[in-house]
């Protein structure tokens, strides 16, 4: 599915993020950019230990959440991979929707920043974060279209869904912005 906004278009694809060729992968990372599991881990074990090595080094402090930082893409495709925290899910009572919208905000301005035409993201906060899917597409989508909208860049903005569930989440919330 793919719709434009302005100059740019968001994409939605189902598929593995690690083997998208784009300019910037964004990570669902931790706080402590110390890797994990889900999306963390696959980009982690795809680009090798070159990511740790250089947030370790670059970010020793690590990311705060509702923020992202950049880093080389080591073994990935990609030129970048830019490490975003979102926000854990506590009933959506502690200004998770503004944090999930931030994190994305700031992945953009680091494609902009960095000169990237392209980005992937995950759906970030959903995993064991707990984000509901649903709210998360709508808030992710509509926080990228606002920005895509404003700046009329990066050109191609490609969400890429783990499974069919939230691929049909985010589908349905892109139709609705695409109305």
């Amino acid at each position: 599915m793919l719709v434009q906004f302005g100059h740019s278009r968001i994409e939605l694809a189902q598929g593995d993020i690690t083997s998208q060729q784009v300019d910037a992968i964004v990570n669902a990372a931790n706080s402590r950019l110390a890797g994990g599991g889900g999306v963390d881990g696959a980009i982690h074990r795809a680009a090798g230990p070159t990511l740790m090595d250089e947030t370790r080094t670059k970010y020793p402090e690590g990311c705060s959440t509702g923020s992202a930082v950049a880093t080389s893409a080591g073994r990935l495709r990609a030129k970048f991979v830019f490490h975003a925290v979102g926000p854990i899910w506590r009933g959506g009572v502690a200004g998770e929707a503004e944090l999930l919208s931030s994190a994305y905000r700031r992945c953009l301005e680091l494609a902009v920043e960095n000169a990237c035409p392209s980005i992937a993201f995950p759906a970030i906060s959903t995993g064991v974060y707990g984000y509901p899917m649903d709210l998360a597409a709508e808030r992710s989508l509509s926080a990228v279209r606002a920005f895509l909208l404003e700046h009329q860049q990066p050109e191609l903005v490609r969400f890429v869904l783990f499974d069919g569930g939230s691929f049909g989440a985010f589908a349905r919330a892109l139709e609705a912005m695409a109305e």
